[in-house]
């Protein structure tokens, strides 16, 4: 039997600088409800004033009455810490952007229509002002560096005439893959839409590139952007990097390789673009990508991130170097490389640390960030950038008080075959060692997503009512997961299920060998490819007391000709079903059907096009045919995720419902009515 052991300590001390509130003692706190989980509200993204004394940062809430997650802004003094809150109303408010002098905030909303468009506003608080009459609607949208003109990024319009031709005629249909809503540049300027809302000037044209993200150089004079051939998941790999010039709408193509080339960065005296890439790989959905930097007019990429053993997420190129934040392990870090020698720096820290959502500002060099940990919820921190010390500037985990919260702490054990799997292990605060607990395995999704050690969990599964209930709850990072080197994201290729479940196995049977685990009521959920490996479970296992699949492959043929995004299966199995039915034979759940016995829900969104909902039905009739228990429910109007409250509220008790009655004995009630009444 594998060994369990602990790799690093609860990170509640690393975390204690950044926790925002001490939670006062067990005994005065209660069991938090579906309802408690649902309502609590998060921080959503930082941006930094230019100047670094302003943090603007979204807040989103549970709003039931309209059923929907509502986001509205916040800005917050760096220094003081004094926060207020500038837009609100039903409509929600999202991409918090700096005018360069720092007077002014940009935003996208749907509040004057139905269509996001960008808005206007002084950050001390006033009315919007509304800046963009884009038909479409805005994507993204950045400001150009001397704050005179905005580019934005918006589907372009089918002819509202030719559109109702056709529909009046032949009625509504779609050619598949071959009709699609290109992505177009589009710039408007600053002066003439603070008379009226823009439609803005359209940049690039036509059916043969779909546009990405972009940025602006530094002299205002060009647009570097990143374009695949269309809009289709299916072609990601052909970005490649643009350059446009505004003057004359001159297209160049700088960087034309196979493989995706996205993100591009202006260097600071814009002679260079930095950008990340596959370098040529054109099945690099579990391979690194790399930072290269190429000529603003074009030339041959040099990579200069190969020291850094994950994928790095570009967020700017500064004269002290290019800014980046990665994975690694459980942890989420901020980074500089040297765009001369490849040399990397790690700039946030401890060992542990969890950040995201970096924003650096220009002139005083501070970083706004929004920081998580064991014992605290997400919050807005600043820091210097050049010696970091974090401070906290929110309080969102006053939230927590009164409800008992499990403790987080990193794990390791080893796999079947030897290889070295960490997760997360939540414990009740009043944890007995000599005592035995229900266990249930939490799976990401991805391949590539991790499970970090932070508050709070993911919505669909109601962790913390289940652990201050009296369970264990472990969150493994199976092989595959983002965080732990190339290597270690290439271990489930052509191995999808299989090795997974080892590694799902093992770590149960760690946590049983120390004597933490009833071996009887063990049980395994997830979403996604966390979904498929629950479904890989109930049938080539009998040792779960229950399982939930929440939108997972039954069948990779049947996924392979139905989804979306069937370069996925490529990338991870090496061929089609045709090619190599064995592959798909050996890692499909269904192979496994006739040894089933696992009581299993199957949760699935009706619309979902990611994993389409043709596998849940198969699972769920070949699961009844041999008689094991099985309920299915179909979250409608929803597609791969669940994003409305009250449809999440129902996710959740289900789940709750379905795992009270199999681990604890509880009577299941009717998954039409999970939450009572008449």
């Amino acid at each position: 039997m594998p060994t369990l052991r602990a790799i690093r300590r609860c990170l509640s001390l690393l975390a204690l600088p950044f926790a925002a509130v001490v939670l006062p003692a067990q005994g005065a706190r209660r069991a938090p409800t579906v309802d408690d989980l649902l309502s609590l509200r998060a921080v959503a993204g930082t941006a930094i004033s230019p100047d670094g004394k302003r943090i603007a940062y979204g807040v989103a809430n549970t709003d039931l009455t309209q059923d929907a997650f509502v986001t509205q802004l916040w800005v917050v003094n760096a220094e003081s810490g004094e926060a207020h809150q500038l837009t609100r109303g039903d409509k929600g408010a999202a991409q918090p952007r700096w005018s360069p002098d720092g007077t002014w905030l940009a935003f996208t909303s749907t509040r004057v229509g139905d269509r996001s468009q960008v808005f206007l506003i002084r950050p001390d608080g006033g009315e919007a002002v509304q800046l963009t009459r884009a038909e479409s609607g805005v994507s993204a949208f950045a400001w150009s560096r001397d704050g005179k003109q905005i580019a934005f990024t918006a589907t372009e319009p089918v002819p509202p005439k030719e559109l109702k031709a056709r529909r009046d005629s032949l009625g509504d249909f779609e050619v598949v893959r071959r009709e699609y809503a290109h992505v177009h540049l589009w710039v408007f300027d600053l002066s003439a839409a603070l008379v009226a809302p823009q439609p803005g000037a359209q940049l690039t044209r036509g059916k043969t590139l779909s546009v990405g993200s972009f940025s602006w150089s530094p002299d205002s004079r060009r647009i570097a952007f990143d374009a695949t051939v269309n809009p289709d998941l299916i072609h990601g790999a052909t970005a490649d990097i643009w350059v446009l010039t505004l003057a004359d709408s001159a297209l160049r193509t700088v960087v034309s390789q196979p493989g995706a080339d996205n993100s591009p960065v202006w260097s600071p005296d814009g002679t260079q673009i930095a950008f990340t890439s596959a370098m040529g790989q054109e099945r690099s959905f579990a391979r690194n990508s790399r930072i290269a930097v190429v000529a603003s007019g074009g030339g041959t990429p040099r990579m200069v991130s190969d020291a850094f053993d994950e994928n790095p997420n570009l967020i700017e190129w500064r004269a002290d170097g290019i800014w980046f934040s990665g994975s690694q392990k459980t942890a989420s870090q901020l980074f500089r490389v040297s765009p001369q020698g490849g040399v990397v720096v790690r700039v946030s820290g401890p060992d542990g640390f969890i950040g995201g959502s970096w924003s650096l500002a220009r002139e005083n060099g501070a970083v706004s960030f929004v920081v998580s940990s064991p014992i605290s919820l997400a919050e807005v921190a600043v820091s210097s950038g050049s010696s970091f010390a974090p401070r906290t500037l929110t309080h969102m985990t006053d939230q927590l008080r009164g409800l008992a919260v499990g403790t987080r702490e990193v794990i390791a054990w080893t796999s079947k075959d030897g290889t070295t799997i960490e997760g997360v292990l939540i414990k009740p605060v009043d944890f007995d060692p000599s005592r035995k607990y229900p266990l249930l395995c939490i799976l990401h999704g991805g391949p590539t997503g991790t499970d970090r050690p932070a508050l709070p969990d993911a919505r669909y599964y109601p962790v913390d009512a289940w652990v201050a209930r009296g369970a264990l709850v472990l969150k493994v990072n199976y092989r595959g997961s983002a965080g732990y080197g190339e290597k270690f994201r290439r271990l489930n290729e052509r191995n999808l299920g299989v090795g997974d479940a080892w590694d799902v196995l093992s770590g149960v049977d760690a946590l049983i060998k120390r004597g933490w685990v009833d071996p009887a009521r063990v049980a395994s959920m997830g979403w996604s490819q966390g979904g498929y490996i629950s479904a890989f479970l109930t049938t080539s296992t009998t040792r779960f007391a229950a399982i939930s699949v929440g939108a997972g492959i039954s069948d990779w043929a049947t996924y392979y000709y139905n989804t979306d995004i069937t370069p996925f299966t490529i990338n991870y199995l090496g061929a089609d079903p045709v090619a190599d039915p064995e592959i798909y034979r050996l890692t499909s759940p269904i192979t496994y059907i006739k040894g089933a016995k696992t009581p299993t829900l199957i949760q699935h969104g009706e619309l979902d096009r990611r994993v389409p909902i043709a596998n849940a039905y198969e699972l769920r009739q070949a699961l009844e045919d041999r008689g094991v228990p099985v309920e299915m429910v179909v979250y409608k109007g929803f597609g791969h995720g669940i994003t409305r409250p009250r449809a999440m509220r129902a996710v959740m008790l289900h789940n709750l419902a379905w795992f009270n009655h199999w681990l604890w004995g509880d009577p299941l009630p009717s998954l039409t009515n999970p939450a009572g009444g008449p």
